[in-house]
């Protein structure tokens, strides 16, 4: 008796899946890594959900969903906080690291602003995490315990970026190019990458930089334009990676020493 309804309630479960039209209601998976997968249909078999999802199908283990959420339930998030407002929350942080490795506070605010938009929360694709979209084997080389902790994820990442500004020299955009892609892509190339996420992503520090030097009375920027250092080739071949917005989060290079404090780079 029991085993008929079992196959009962499967074969209900799986008529509904199969009969979901595109473009219906969906559900959220939620993720206990905190991230949210939006699905038109699931079923659980042998501890397993299988999701159905815009473009196929992908298996998610019982033990990581934490809840599952209709979403018409899902309230819309609230709207973001000024820029200027979360770059003056965390201005106190920024500072203390941009003296205990210094680097500038002013790039560190402009890597963040486009990092994460200065949301402490924030999860890539690629899964680079926090303010400074640190990857979670980059974070544990340096002794992140937490790394959506603002202090630890600014302290972290100001040491990353000062060992790369070290390594090529304070040689701005290879420093951020290797920031974005990989200390590994800069060298294959000899120069920044021409990955058009990377490109990009250094010129939009760059330009952030070179604004924030500018709105200060009395001072002018030294960042040197990003299209200096940049091939004209903009594609983006296999083994790119990416991650939230133009970022693919920071990945420690070999030589990088996680107590080692880094030369300034001066504005």
């Amino acid at each position: 008796m029991r085993l008929n309804q079992a196959v009962l309630a499967l074969a209900v479960s799986c008529a509904a899946l199969l009969a979901t039209p595109c473009g219906a209601r969906a559900d959220n998976i939620v993720l206990k890594n905190g991230q949210r997968l939006n699905v038109t249909g699931y079923q659980l078999i042998d501890g397993t959900y299988h999701l159905q999802m815009n473009g196929g199908f992908v298996d998610v283990p019982f033990d990581e969903v934490a809840a599952i959420e209709p979403e018409d339930q899902f309230a819309a998030p609230p709207p973001p906080p000024p820029l200027l407002s979360m770059k003056n929350h965390y201005r106190d942080l920024v500072e203390t690291s941009a003296a205990r490795y210094q680097v500038d506070a002013d790039l560190i605010s402009s890597v963040i602003a486009t990092e994460s938009n200065f949301n402490a929360r924030a999860v890539s694709r690629k899964n680079a995490r926090g303010l400074m979209q640190l990857m979670p084997e980059t974070a544990a080389k340096l002794g992140v315990r937490n790394v959506f902790d603002p202090q630890e994820n600014i302290d972290a990442g100001t040491r990353y970026l000062g060992n790369l500004l070290q390594r090529y020299r304070n040689d701005l955009a290879l420093a951020l190019a290797a920031y974005n892609a990989g200390p590994e892509r800069v060298q294959q190339y000899g120069r920044v990458p021409p990955f058009a996420e990377t490109v990009s992503y250094v010129r939009k520090v760059q330009r952030t930089y070179q604004n924030s030097k500018a709105a200060q009375p009395g001072r002018s920027s030294p960042v040197p334009e990003a299209a200096s250092f940049i091939g004209n080739s903009a594609g983006s071949p296999a083994g790119a990676t990416t991650g939230t917005g133009t970022s693919s989060g920071a990945s420690l290079p070999a030589n990088a020493s996680a107590a080692q404090p880094s030369p300034a780079l001066q504005p």
